[in-house]
């Protein structure tokens, strides 16, 4: 017998329902991944509920480049990025490179990426990883979009790449940033955006960030959740198959509002204002008259 389709209400215990104090734009959110196939319906719902208005949906190879804009055009308030992940870097092909050229052309594409250099697994050679993103920048500069990069343990070498191509690119963004003091700056100084994660939430691995987030300036600081992945860990309720998803977003900005010692308003709607401002998103999904974003 099939598992009954998950419905608004029945995953999230009354402790993990919060709402943002103003509109959040969940930056990375890989909504394309198996899991949530059966209730996606249902987390785009608890999004909004939320106060979650507005998803980038990560595309880290054609497939689920595709599959992202095709949930983009199915729902208001979700747009897609178009690239190839590091993990697959080794699959880059001048075929491939043809068809993100041509999935950037789609108004639902927002970024090129992801894409980046992961010195921490290397399920593709460094060599390919270079390769692969090399191709990308060039991709970013010719389509005037702005990165999405993934980078693990590949601090010098990424800022190595990016301050070559700097002054070509309109913007980038370092998303789920993990790395350390050194690098943070060293991104600060090419003017990146960073994307912070439930990584801060994480007490055994993410506890040095919270000494660093007053460091980055509301203006280029954006929030995502990386979901289903990096599931908070310190949230105030267990959640049922651990399963992270964009509705939670709140309770991330909640705690980096604390570590930065401001308020939760306040950050919520900075970032959302830097975040549209970044990708250009010029729909106003899910603010109102009353509801600043500046």
């Amino acid at each position: 017998m099939a598992e009954p389709t998950a419905t608004f209400d029945d995953y999230l215990p009354e402790a993990l329902q919060f709402r943002s104090p103003a509109p959040l734009v969940d930056i990375g959110a890989n909504l394309t991944h198996d899991s949530f196939a059966r209730d996606l319906d249902a987390v785009i719902q608890r999004a909004q509920a939320a106060h979650v208005t507005t998803m980038i949906l990560t595309g880290t190879d054609r497939e689920h480049a595709e599959r992202a804009v095709a949930l983009a055009r199915r729902y208001s308030g979700l747009y897609a990025t178009a690239g190839v992940h590091p993990h697959d870097a080794s699959q880059w092909s001048r075929g491939l490179e043809n068809a993100m050229r041509e999935l950037h052309r789609e108004p639902e594409v927002v970024a090129v990426g992801e894409c980046g250099l992961d010195f921490n697994r290397n399920f593709s050679s460094p060599a390919d990883q270079e390769r692969a993103f090399e191709a990308q920048l060039g991709l970013a500069v010719e389509s005037g979009l702005p990165l999405f990069i993934h980078e693990r343990d590949a601090g010098p070498r990424m800022l190595e790449m990016l301050r070559t191509w700097r002054d070509d690119i309109r913007q980038a963004v370092v998303h789920c940033f993990t790395g350390s003091r050194d690098t943070l700056y060293g991104y600060l100084d090419l003017d990146l955006h960073i994307g912070l994660t439930g990584w801060l939430c994480d007490e055994r691995r993410g506890h040095y960030l919270r000494e660093l987030v007053r460091d980055i300036p509301l203006t280029r600081l954006m929030v995502e959740t990386d979901c289903p992945y990096l599931l908070p860990r310190n949230l105030p309720a267990k959640l049922k198959g651990r399963r992270h998803e964009p509705a939670l977003l709140p309770w991330i900005v909640r705690e980096i509002a604390h570590w930065r010692d401001t308020e939760e308003q306040k950050l919520a709607a900075a970032t959302t204002a830097t975040a549209r401002a970044f990708f250009r998103l010029t729909d106003n999904a899910g603010l109102n008259d009353n509801e600043e974003v500046t």
